[in-house]
């Protein structure tokens, strides 16, 4: 019980994708949760079959344990969670149009063209989305993979050489989000981090967006 708060510290903070700040992390986030039901359902009915297996003999009826909880309970688990993956798979998706952004990654920084007030802006290190509006991010790399997350808005996705990989994020509200490589890309991979930076619609598109040093 002492490891608990431990545990549940690491559910916090704004690289943990259970404190979600848009609706495509909001329904990855519910996805977790459903996840995490059901493998808790199976284990605790290995958890009760082991107790029950402790102490003398007994007349175990076959159908009950090995077709009813051996089967169709696991089949029934395992199918209400596939199902869910897909719902929520298909939900976080890029259907219709966005806004569309751009970000190019190489060993080891992040550079990203948005709108700016004046015409499209390069920015390094910062990536500038209006709030409460979809967004698709325009994915590419120079070098090797490496992979696009912020895990308060969205999904990951690799970044490929050669090809341009899109993923949908949305904030739901103004605030700056933090984001990093996902997919090791050599000895800098730690510090390969970025901000996104979501403004009020009123102040969008933002004038001579700040580089990130």
């Amino acid at each position: 019980m002492a490891t608990v708060p431990l545990l549940l510290a690491g559910c916090d903070g704004p690289l943990s994708t259970l404190s979600p700040s848009g609706p495509v992390a909001q329904d990855i986030a519910w996805l977790w949760w459903a996840m995490l039901a059901g493998a808790t359902l199976l284990a605790l009915m290995v958890f009760v079959l082991v107790a029950l297996s402790f102490g003398r003999p007994r007349e175990v009826p076959e159908a009950r344990w090995i077709l009813g909880l051996g089967v169709w309970f696991s089949l029934g688990v395992l199918t209400l969670t596939l199902i869910a993956a897909l719902w929520v798979g298909e939900r976080i998706l890029p259907h219709g149009t966005a806004l569309e952004v751009h970000a190019h990654a190489r060993q080891w920084s992040w550079s990203f063209t948005q709108p700016g007030a004046d015409g499209p802006s390069e920015t390094q290190g910062v990536l500038h989305i209006p709030a409460g509006q979809p967004v698709d991010v325009l994915i590419t790399s120079s070098d090797v993979i490496h992979s696009f997350w912020v895990p308060q808005l969205g999904g990951k996705m690799d970044a490929i050489p050669g090809r341009v990989n899109r993923l949908r994020i949305e904030a739901a509200r103004p605030g700056t989000y933090e984001g990093l490589c996902a997919e090791f890309c050599g000895l800098e991979h730690a510090a390969m981090r970025f901000e996104v930076i979501a403004h009020d619609p009123a102040d969008w598109p933002p004038r001579a967006p700040e580089a990130r040093p």
